[in-house]
């Protein structure tokens, strides 16, 4: 019998798993990655393992993840699916099958698209968790639920999206989540075949974008100290300004996403929530000057960023506006006033996925807030190796 999703099962209070089967899949034995487990999101096809990405919608059908298939034969034993914000169009965690829980509060969203993932690391259930990053899906997650996380640069040879079902193809990254970046970097470095070390901060040019009214008081305080942190170790810190992005971000991942889920679209009724289908509607909309003038917008902002590291080795963002907010909540407190969620969160994080760069997500001091160390493109190790010096107290 072909196993199909289901509502979750009392044993899954946080709503996490998408499907778990009996037994795992077992890794190589004597790989690098032996003795660690991780969760898949439900967006990455598993032979044998249904895929739904957790909407009751009809979705392509991707074929077999080439990252699966690696990190099996990398020694690493695949648990189970995890459950996502909706075809990951969103970034709170909720879905056709009752949205994923915070793992700490349950009055609060996990953050998303990669809800299950961060849950699942949060609560201990595997060593590190594949998840997907179109606008900051691996990353805020991360922050609102205490762990870290890791976009690579775009394209990057490790870290495939073969066989993964596509959001926007232009701004899909797959990426880890782990409860420490010591896990992330020993993944990273089992696929590339170079470990990965620490890199000491003195003497780095550290740009710091903080965008003013932003954020709330709490986040700015903990960037704040995690800047301290980084000066007292020999980094020179100056601010930054970039602009807002969604001009760009928005019609691209919307008009690419409505193309992805067109046969869906057909129907009347096609099974997707509300918010959901009236974004891919939106997305149908958009005609193709539309779209030209998006990407030209990208290419503006990538000059821009550009310019940027020129002058700074790294860059340290915010990486939410806030603290997780309550299920429902569609608007947030922030400095300059009630802004809606969405806007609040995407225009920090979407940024470095439109533009391909690797970002490592980090959790601060301050419970459920987060930071992004960002890097220059193709400079993963080096950032991996940063993080690492962090968490080793260097």
């Amino acid at each position: 019998m072909t196993p199909t999703a289901s509502d979750p099962p009392t044993s899954d209070p946080h709503r996490a798993w998408a499907y778990r089967p009996a037994t795992p899949l077992a890794g190589a034995p004597g790989g690098p990655l032996s003795g660690l487990s991780f969760s898949v999101k439900d967006l990455y096809g598993v032979a044998g393992w249904p895929l739904h990405a957790s909407t009751r919608a009809p979705v392509p059908e991707p074929g077999p993840s080439a990252l699966v298939r690696r990190l099996l034969d990398l020694g690493a034993d695949a648990v189970g699916k995890t459950h996502l914000h909706e075809i990951a169009l969103g970034i709170t965690g909720a879905n056709g099958f009752g949205g994923t829980l915070h793992p700490s509060d349950p009055r609060r969203v996990p953050g998303g698209s990669s809800s299950g993932a961060a849950v699942s690391v949060a609560l201990g259930q595997v060593d590190f968790a594949l998840g997907t990053d179109t606008g900051g899906s691996i990353r805020v997650p991360a922050a609102w639920c205490g762990v870290a996380g890791f976009k690579p640069t775009k394209g990057h040879p490790a870290w495939s999206l073969e066989g993964v079902l596509p959001l926007s193809p232009t701004c899909d990254h797959a990426g880890p989540l782990a409860r420490d970046v010591k896990t992330i970097a020993r993944v990273h470095g089992a696929l590339t075949g170079q470990e990965v070390g620490a890199q000491p901060w003195d003497g780095l040019r550290v740009g710091v974008w903080m965008p003013e009214g932003w954020t709330d008081g709490t986040v700015e305080q903990a960037v704040d100290s995690f800047a301290a942190a980084l000066t007292s170790r020999g980094a020179t810190l100056s601010p930054v300004a970039f602009p807002e992005v969604l001009d760009a971000y928005s019609p691209i991942v919307l008009g690419e996403a409505a193309r992805v889920h067109a046969q869906a679209l057909e129907l009347n009724d096609p099974g997707f929530l509300p918010f959901t289908l009236a974004a891919l509607r939106q997305g149908q909309a958009l005609g193709d000057a539309d779209l030209q003038t998006a990407f030209a917008r990208r290419e503006e902002y990538r000059a821009v960023l550009g310019d940027l590291f020129r002058s700074f080795d790294v860059l340290l963002a915010p990486t939410v506006p806030t603290p997780p907010p309550l299920i429902g909540q569609d608007e947030v407190e922030i400095g300059e006033g009630r802004t809606p969620l969405r806007r609040a969160v995407l225009r920090i994080t979407a940024p470095f996925s439109l533009l391909g760069v690797p970002v490592l997500a980090l959790p601060t001091g301050t419970p459920s807030v987060g930071v992004q160390l960002v890097g220059r493109p193709g400079e993963d190790d080096r950032l991996l190796g940063l993080g690492l010096a962090l968490e080793e107290g260097r």
